[in-house]
């Protein structure tokens, strides 16, 4: 699947970045890395250009340039309860320097 076969506010992983030349190079220059996490956030009216979240930044990317990058989907972000507290699964903190109290500190 590629960047342009996302649905609105869908995540996914880069897979591999695809072009040649100087285009292939402007795409990872800009952050567009395998095993990099993109959000879809918004799609302009006419289907082009899309804009993504990626690495805390977001980014706008022409239909043309999505359809060279291949993503794997993201399964949707699960939170667990216990008794009145929610407890937040890894994915939703890793990375952001938060130790683990902070989960029992979530309620």
């Amino acid at each position: 699947m590629t960047m342009d076969d996302l649905k609105l506010k869908q995540s996914a992983y880069i897979r591999s970045v695809g072009g040649t030349g100087a285009l292939r190079h402007h795409l990872l220059d800009m952050g567009l890395t395998p095993k990099t996490e993109v959000t879809l956030q918004k799609i302009a009216p006419m289907g082009d250009p899309v804009q993504i979240e990626l690495r805390g930044y977001e980014l706008i990317l022409r239909l043309d340039e999505a359809k060279k990058i291949t993503v794997e989907k993201v399964h949707t972000k699960a939170t667990k309860t216990y008794g009145t507290r929610k407890l937040f699964t890894h994915r939703q903190y890793s990375g952001r320097g938060l130790n683990l109290f902070r989960f029992f500190l979530e309620s």
